[in-house]
């Protein structure tokens, strides 16, 4: 992150590939880019890119200039700056050494080469990156010099493997945690920490060998110490060094990635297909009139901002997708980018039918700005959906939208109905979460719609297509559930950072949003202290009441009370609590088995005392007061629900309600209103993450855990999920693929399912899932997308059904049900009565 922030970029061709490359680059976020192009907008590019408007078109403004404010709109930290002067075999090439990296889209094979030459005899080499698309077929070739350092080649977080044994052998067999694989790899690197035993592993590093998914092999350790307990190995991140050859050579000796390994050779025929191409136009200064994958022809051109797309796949094709009413549920990375795809391939613009439907309930965040592109920081707080229309609209002023700002669940079944559902021709979803995944699935399936699915995380992406009578649907297989932090982890025992950053969210939306809503809820229903006095002197008991008084009692009411409330709170959890644990479970505490109770992964807590030096101590004391100050509330009220009060606690409520009536502390309506705080994890004044920060390192410091910076307390307790721009728009670009084939009709065979890493890199397309038919008997079998239908009338009763079926289908029904519900089983008691009834 830290070199591409300081990078200059050069960016030549901004055509939909070009104007696609910056707006990844800008959001990516480097420090400097520059767009370069020497071509007029004309309604071809109406079509390729989302940033060309018409009136650019009439005014026959040069696309870098065109394009120019609308792509530094995407990030104010990025200066853009646009270039128009003529780049061919003639030009002084010296000015690309301000770059540090040079990107060509649009460009000839023989200028490609020349530039690709300059580059890599800079020293320090400049990065060079060129790339083209012709129809559907593209290529991309990167040269970063003869050698070029790769820190981090997964981009995944280093795992923490929790050891439980090591052999005393040659070699060494480290075994971990039950139900915990480690997830490693032969040849990768660990070093270790915290073991108990064979102390002369700890700060040491061990290439590893894979034994079993919980076990590997870290060389001879016979002569090492007996291990004990505990421990913990950490994975070490390893440098790659990559070797790069220049353009010239590898378009004789090219190296190529091949992402459907059904077609090992599709690689190489397009790369000879097009070395033709570029032969052609360089002999003839044009491309060739035929009709073809590659070679754009003419036949079909209409003059209008389709005629890319219509020479790609036909203008029959190109109405369809005009035509079409697509149901897109989530307007978050993948909506965006789906919205654009819809836009420019004229998805619901026809004149009599297409609609494009939206719904997303979230509102912007500052967070979504570097891979929402449609949003702004003048959107921020606004509804995603109604926002994406908009913008969308400034795309294309031809696509018919309706948003919405609804939840697809099953409280929301009026609105999206059977009947909405049957009017959708293709569903797509861009969704962050499974259930939600699930349910539309069956939605889906119930009403016999195509859904497209998708998601990234990360630099990793996915892509699926289910297809009404073709593939399985999306519940048709399981994922293996998110694991959950257990209660007694987060409470008392915690071993990793991400315990601790849980703990202090889980702090703070107690103390500043659920018990100050518990309080005002309270004193809705009994609006007067008088009145709540009165009831429990006369032996009445209110749900709660011990514990609102309480907090009323105890409600700080100056900044000086603010703060020795927050020196309570700091003594209790960071020293008391470390010392209830330590008298309860003493550090030589020993189990049944005779094994240690302290140890791995449990840690022993030793008391944090308060510092006025330590950051973390002061910024905790100053946002605890900031935020009680605010909501006027006492962290120590507990929920009410199912804990009991007895008669002492009683007496307490009664002596501290009077007193708070006597010195007029309870008789003002404000006394008895709270302002319960929402976490906001995008701003930055709001102290929230500081608070959360504080409060975890504070804890990791009482277990002996490494601290988290603010950036990764951030992203844990704020839930971001990782994602990058570019992860996004391949996803997306899959699925509008898919989207064209479903339009189309195509078979099974032509359906692909994708899985992406472009970390690694690897991208692989699958066979889509064959649907399963279950066999009843001899000739009669069904799918999930199979439909029987019986008619019958008003007065159809449950054993005219049951008849019909055995006469329709030659079937015996053996019990009817619907959903979860058991309408007939006749064992139960009184289902032979049912079918009477209607």
């Amino acid at each position: 992150m830290q070199k591409m922030a300081q990078s200059h970029v050069f960016l030549s061709g901004i055509g939909g590939l070009g104007v696609e490359i910056a707006k990844n680059i800008i959001l990516a976020g480097v420090k400097a880019l520059t767009v370069h192009d020497t071509k007029h907008c004309t309604k071809w590019d109406l079509g390729i890119n989302f940033f060309i408007h018409e009136d650019d078109v009439t005014s026959q403004r040069n696309r870098a200039e065109a394009t120019l404010h609308r792509i530094a709109e995407l990030n104010p930290y990025v200066h853009v700056a646009a270039s128009t002067v003529p780049l061919d075999e003639t030009t002084d090439l010296s000015f690309l050494k301000h770059y540090q990296c040079v990107i060509l889209t649009e460009v000839s094979l023989l200028l490609q080469k020349k530039i690709n030459d300059f580059c890599h005899a800079q020293q320090p080499p400049i990065k060079f990156i060129s790339a083209d698309v012709y129809g559907v077929c593209s290529r991309l070739f990167c040269d970063f010099g003869d050698e070029f350092e790769v820190l981090d080649t997964t981009g995944e977080e280093p795992k923490e493997i929790f050891i439980s044994n090591i052999t005393q052998s040659n070699p060494g067999i480290v075994t971990c945690l039950e139900n915990h694989p480690h997830r490693l790899e032969t040849g990768q690197f660990l070093t270790f920490r915290e073991v108990n035993g064979m102390s002369c592993l700890n700060g040491s590093t061990h290439q590893i060998t894979v034994v079993s998914p919980y076990s590997f092999s870290i060389g001879d350790t016979s002569e090492m110490e007996p291990y004990l307990h505990g421990g913990i190995a950490v994975q070490v991140k390893t440098p790659k060094m990559c070797y790069f050859e220049r353009l010239e050579k590898q378009i004789t000796n090219p190296l190529c990635l091949v992402a459907d390994f059904s077609k090992p050779e599709a690689p190489l025929q397009i790369h000879v297909a097009m070395l033709a191409l570029n032969h052609f136009q360089e002999n003839f200064g044009r491309r060739p009139n035929i009709g073809s994958l590659l070679f754009v022809p003419h036949r079909n051109e209409k003059g209008d901002r389709y005629d890319a797309l219509r020479a790609c796949i036909g203008d029959s094709l190109c109405q369809k997708l005009h035509d079409l009413n697509v149901f897109l549920v989530g307007c978050g990375a993948i909506g965006c980018e789906m919205l654009k795809n819809f836009a420019l391939l004229g998805v619901g613009t026809g004149q009599d039918k297409g609609l494009v439907t939206i719904t997303d309930p979230d509102l912007i965040e500052k967070s979504n700005l570097n891979r929402q592109f449609l949003f702004r920081p003048h959107h921020i707080q606004k509804p995603k959906s109604y926002t994406a229309a908009e913008a969308t609209l400034n795309i294309n002023p031809y696509i018919k939208i309706d948003s919405d700002i609804n939840k697809v669940c099953p409280a929301t079944e009026n609105t999206y109905s059977d009947e909405f559902y049957t009017k959708q021709d293709v569903i797509v979803t861009a969704l962050d979460n499974v259930e939600a995944r699930r349910y539309i699935d069956s939605r889906c399936v119930a009403n016999l719609r195509p859904l497209i699915d998708s998601g990234t995380m990360g630099t990793k992406g996915h892509t699926e297509v289910i297809v009404p009578h073709l593939t399985e649907s999306y519940n048709s297989h399981r994922d293996p559930p998110e694991e959950e932090i257990p209660f007694c982890t987060l409470k008392s025992f915690p071993a990793a950072i991400e315990h601790t950053i849980q703990w202090a969210r889980d702090k703070f939306e107690s103390s500043f949003s659920h018990k100050p809503s518990l309080f005002n809820k309270f004193w809705q229903t009994y609006p007067s202290a008088e009145e709540v006095l009165q009831r429990i002197k006369s032996g009445e008991s209110l749900e709660g009441c011990f514990h609102v008084v309480k907090t009323l009692s105890r409600r700080p009411r100056s900044w000086t009370q603010c703060v020795e409330l927050a020196r309570v709170k700091f003594e209790k959890y960071f020293s008391h609590k470390a010392l209830q644990l330590l008298h309860s479970f003493p550090l030589d505490t020993r189990l049944k088995d005779g094994s240690l109770f302290w140890q791995s992964p449990k840690r022993p807590p030793f008391p944090v005392k308060f510092e006025f030096h330590d950051p973390f101590s002061c910024i905790l004391l100053l946002k605890h007061c900031t935020h009680l100050q605010v909501v006027q509330t006492d962290e120590t009220a507990r929920k009410p629900d199912h804990i009991p009060v007895s008669s002492e606690d009683e007496r307490n409520a009664i002596f501290q309600l009077e007193k708070s009536i006597l010195s007029n502390e309870a008789l003002e309506t404000a006394d008895l209103q709270m302002k319960p705080i929402s976490f906001e994890k995008d701003d930055d004044s709001n102290g929230h993450i500081d608070f959360i920060t504080a409060a975890s390192n504070l804890r990791a410091k009482m277990y002996n855990i490494d601290p988290a910076d603010r950036f990764k307390t951030k992203r844990i307790a704020g839930k971001i999920i990782p994602a990058i721009a570019t992860a996004t728009a391949a996803v997306s670009g899959l699925v509008a693929l898919e989207l064209i084939k479903v339009v189309g009709g195509y078979p099974a065979d032509a359906y692909k399912n994708c899985f992406l890493n472009l970390a690694i890199p690897i991208m692989v397309f699958t066979e889509i899932a064959e649907v399963r038919r279950t066999e009843i008997r001899n000739g009669i079998s069904f799918t999930i997308w199979d439909r029987w239908t019986i008619y019958g009338k008003e007065d159809f009763t449950l054993l005219d059904f049951i008849n019909a079926v055995r006469e329709k289908y030659g079937i015996e029904p053996t019990m009817v049900v619907q959903g979860v519900k058991m309408l007939y089983v006749p064992v139960m008691p009184g289902h032979i009565k049912r079918l009477k009834l209607t």
